[in-house]
């Protein structure tokens, strides 16, 4: 209780909270930047104070930093990132989907991979690898960050406004609503890339029935 009512407009825990966290779990996923924000959202829930709009923004920024740390990071160190983050059999196959996807979708995939469980931090380091062009990932990043600090900030205040009385309810509510929307997304995700497999997967069945080895 106490950790949630020092969270407000007037902090600057409130503002460094806002900027660090969104910033630094890029490259350390560890850190809850979406529940930190969430929190903010909650601890807020009763102020009208316009220097909400300034916590938002600063919300914004931190993801933006982000986003454009791993691109250099990415750009500068590739050799150094491709050991670190996609050596393993996992890491491979999300860097895979990444470039693919990228190839594909383009600036729209960067703004929707915030939303996808893994997805920000490889598709971050990707379009550094890959030398994306850094024009059109600054715009992108930029929609994402607003996009993001909006949708967590104001299911924040949802759930604090539904639990005026139990600010702890209200965060356990907003983080299970966003749980349940990545979770959304994450499965329209895999059934889309299912079904765009579907054709090949049809495909190599019909070669299996139409091989000598598959006759009578």
């Amino acid at each position: 209780m106490s950790a949630l009512a020092s969270l407000q407009v007037d902090s600057l825990l409130s503002y460094a909270i806002a900027i660090v966290f969104p910033a630094l779990d890029a490259v350390l996923p560890v850190l809850p930047s979406e529940t930190a924000i969430i929190a903010l959202g909650v601890a807020t829930a009763g102020s009208a104070d316009p220097r909400i709009a300034l916590l938002v923004a600063c919300s914004a920024a931190g993801a933006f930093l982000g986003d454009n740390l791993c691109y250099l990071l990415g750009r500068r160190f590739a050799p150094w990132i491709e050991h670190r983050f996609f050596r393993s059999e996992k890491g491979a196959k999300r860097r895979d989907w990444a470039e693919r996807s990228l190839e594909r979708y383009g600036m729209p995939l960067i703004v929707v991979c915030r939303f996808i469980p893994g997805g920000r931090t490889a598709v971050m380091l990707s379009c550094g690898i890959i030398r994306y062009n850094r024009r059109s990932f600054v715009i992108a990043t930029a929609i994402a960050g607003v996009i993001w600090a909006c949708y967590s900030f104001f299911i924040g205040r949802l759930g604090g406004k539904a639990f005026e009385d139990k600010p702890w309810a209200g965060l356990l509510l907003a983080f299970g609503g966003t749980l349940a929307i990545t979770g959304l997304i994450e499965l329209v995700r895999r059934l889309r890339a299912r079904r765009a497999t579907w054709p090949l997967r049809l495909a190599r069945r019909s070669r299996r029935a139409k091989s000598p080895a598959a006759l009578p």
